[in-house]
């Protein structure tokens, strides 16, 4: 007897913290034959699974790949011709630079079925775990969000100069290793030097770690402390606002440095 092709779900892990999952992603892990996560998911979120789930890391880190994305893409197709019900479990959401959308052009390919379900993106949440609003009102009515990777496509490269200016609040997604990059050209197409400016570390977890500075002087607060990845990078007059709102909004344990 031939089995059916399965369902894959490609489920946003939310951005750190196991609390900030959806109901239906719960749901997605607790029915999946095989899980494939990465290295941002929270490992909490594995306890879900059933006993006899096929748990599989596919993380990538600091350009240690575990898997090469061809061959991530590969695993989905072969388990889900096998009829199996899959959870592509990814940080944050699958379609905020979580390359979900390579994935499901793979599926389609070869007529598996999928569904996409939507998670916090970090962007929004680290900050706001931070007492940083993205955006305010009279403040930033603006909000961009950009991957601190640059990539070797220059059709998808940062136009700096309609950025630095043009948009209120900026947040960079994995911008540790290019934080002196973005600085660099944000100042460069006119970004005020002393725009308020925050690194946060492991954001939404007890050991979230926030960085605060300015433009002309974070780069050298971050060699300074040896700060590390994985972080959100924000630029914009709201950083200037999580001096009030932090204590407020004191979800959990942090350190600033």
């Amino acid at each position: 007897m031939i089995r059916e092709r399965g369902k894959v779900s490609i489920v946003g892990a939310g951005p750190g913290d196991p609390e900030l999952i959806t109901l239906k992603a719960i749901r997605a892990i607790e029915n999946a034959e095989v899980v494939l996560y990465d290295y941002l998911v929270n490992k909490e979120l594995l306890g879900y699974c059933k006993p006899d789930c096929q748990i599989v890391y596919v993380g990538k880190k600091n350009k240690q790949h575990t898997y090469p994305q061809e061959e991530i893409n590969k695993m989905l197709i072969e388990f889900g011709l096998s009829g199996k019900k899959i959870a592509r479990l990814k940080g944050g959401d699958p379609f905020v630079f979580g390359r979900g959308a390579e994935e499901i052009l793979g599926l389609q390919e070869h007529d598996i079925e999928f569904e996409v379900i939507p998670g916090i993106t970090a962007g929004v949440a680290v900050p706001g775990a931070a007492g940083i609003p993205v955006t305010l009102r009279n403040v930033a009515s603006s909000v961009a969000f950009f991957t601190g990777h640059q990539c070797e496509n220059h059709k998808t490269e940062i136009q700096w100069d309609k950025i630095a200016a043009g948009i209120d609040t900026l947040v960079f997604y994995m911008g540790v290793a290019q934080a002196p990059r973005i600085v660099r050209n944000l100042m460069a197409n006119g970004r005020k030097p002393e725009t308020p400016v925050a690194m946060i570390r492991w954001g939404t977890l007890p050991e979230q770690e926030v960085m605060k500075g300015t433009l002309e002087n974070i780069v050298a607060k971050m060699e300074q402390h040896d700060f590390k990845p994985p972080a959100i990078f924000i630029v914009g007059e709201v950083v200037a606002y999580s001096e009030q709102l932090s204590p407020l909004i004191n979800q959990m344990a942090k350190t600033e440095i």
